[in-house]
């Protein structure tokens, strides 16, 4: 028993020490987009004409100000919105037409996309509302997405810039706003500002770039689409988003990071909803990328740290690193969560930071168990990026 405890020591002090590398590389990162933004406002003032395609699915609360911020655009080049429903009886078809109304200077257009063509219904309506979208440039972004005025201009802006390959795409980081206070939300708007946009920094400067999209905003040229295999290829994909600007990136693309980070409702989850949304998020990282999900055991700082201190009896040196994990972990969240994203909401959040740690790295545990995932109340099995129903 006293050797196994030691092995366990040695394991998770060497883990440690790794993840605090990594959260160093958190605040490199922070700052080295920070100072992208900066260089990116030196950037010739470009304004294409772009399409803004958005698939709904039900109307929730927040949803028609987050249409509403995408009507309030100071962008000086030629925009639509493209919104597409499945059916006239959506909830979502009546916050449009009242969107057109309270805009009618506005090109607003709703598509209705009564075809099913795969299991992911958001793709499926998305290829359904293409064929009306009339311009080169396409931004597809969730529906309940509040952007700033000044979004479209720090979207397209970037395709302006020059580099080794042409930029096929565009994509955004994102905060989470809950909508109502609960337990469940405040751990999703703190997981998202804390570790996955840290995440996503850290890949960035890693990689020498982007190679995947977000949800919160997708913006392409047409022909990257295209030379990417279109959306066709990506309906029975359950991470469209992250699959669609890997494509583009393989096509021969560049993928920039906006200058804007934009914000995303997140619903009042109770303590089960808000496990589920986290185990369906993760076994999509693992099935989009493997050895990257084995990786993000190094992420998981405090857990790791505490079971150094139980493994080791508590010994001086095990305390010792647990205090300093606690404050780079702390800091890491702050310079990302407040500093990168803006989110100041998160400061009021952080004596969750440890519960949500412990929480996250269970889920990351339990990832590896299975390929079940529940999503839009349904059940699915995920194989290879693709959906499967079952029955």
């Amino acid at each position: 028993m006293q050797s196994f405890a030691y092995v366990v020591e040695i394991v998770t002090t060497v883990l440690t020490a790794a993840g605090m590398v990594y959260y160093l590389t958190v605040l490199v990162s922070a700052w080295s987009f920070r100072r992208y933004v900066g260089n990116s406002n030196l950037l010739l003032k470009y304004a294409p004409s772009v399409s803004i395609l958005k698939p709904v699915k039900g109307f929730d609360p927040g949803m028609y100000e987050a249409f509403r911020s995408h009507c309030l655009q100071n962008y000086v080049g030629d925009y639509e919105l493209i919104f597409g429903a499945g059916s006239m009886d959506d909830p979502a078809v009546a916050a449009v037409g009242e969107l057109q109304k309270e805009f009618p200077e506005k090109q607003i257009m709703l598509v209705i996309c009564p075809n099913r063509l795969g299991t992911n219904g958001k793709v499926s309506n998305l290829i359904q509302m293409l064929p009306q979208a009339r311009h080169e440039f396409l931004l597809i972004n969730d529906s309940d997405i509040h952007v700033s005025p000044r979004y479209l201009e720090r979207v397209m802006t970037q395709f302006g810039a020059a580099g080794p390959r042409p930029i096929g795409m565009v994509t955004a980081l994102y905060h989470g706003h809950a909508l109502k206070w609960t337990l469940g939300s405040a751990l999703e708007v703190l997981g998202i500002a804390t570790d996955f946009q840290a995440g996503v920094l850290t890949a960035r400067l890693l990689e020498g770039g982007i190679r995947f999209g977000l949800g919160s905003t997708l913006a392409a040229r047409r022909e990257a689409l295209t030379s990417s295999g279109g959306l066709e290829a990506l309906v029975d994909k359950l991470a469209d988003d992250y699959e669609m600007g890997s494509r583009i990136f393989r096509a021969g693309y560049e993928i920039r990071l906006a200058t804007e980070v934009v914000e995303t409702s997140i619903p009042a989850y109770d303590f089960d909803g808000f496990l589920s949304h986290q185990l369906r998020w993760a076994r999509t990282v693992r099935d989009s990328r493997r050895w990257g999900y084995a990786g993000l055991i190094f992420t998981h700082l405090l857990p790791l740290a505490v079971l150094n201190v139980v493994a080791s009896g508590a010994n001086f040196v095990s305390l010792w690193l647990l205090g300093l994990a606690f404050f780079l972990r702390l800091g890491a969240a702050m310079q990302v969560g407040a500093g990168v994203l803006g989110d100041h909401g998160v400061l009021a959040n952080l004596w969750l930071l440890p519960m949500r740690d412990c929480v996250g790295f269970a889920v990351w545990l339990w990832g590896f168990a299975g390929d079940t995932i529940i999503w839009r109340g349904e059940r699915f099995v995920l194989k290879q990026g693709r959906l499967e129903k079952m029955g």
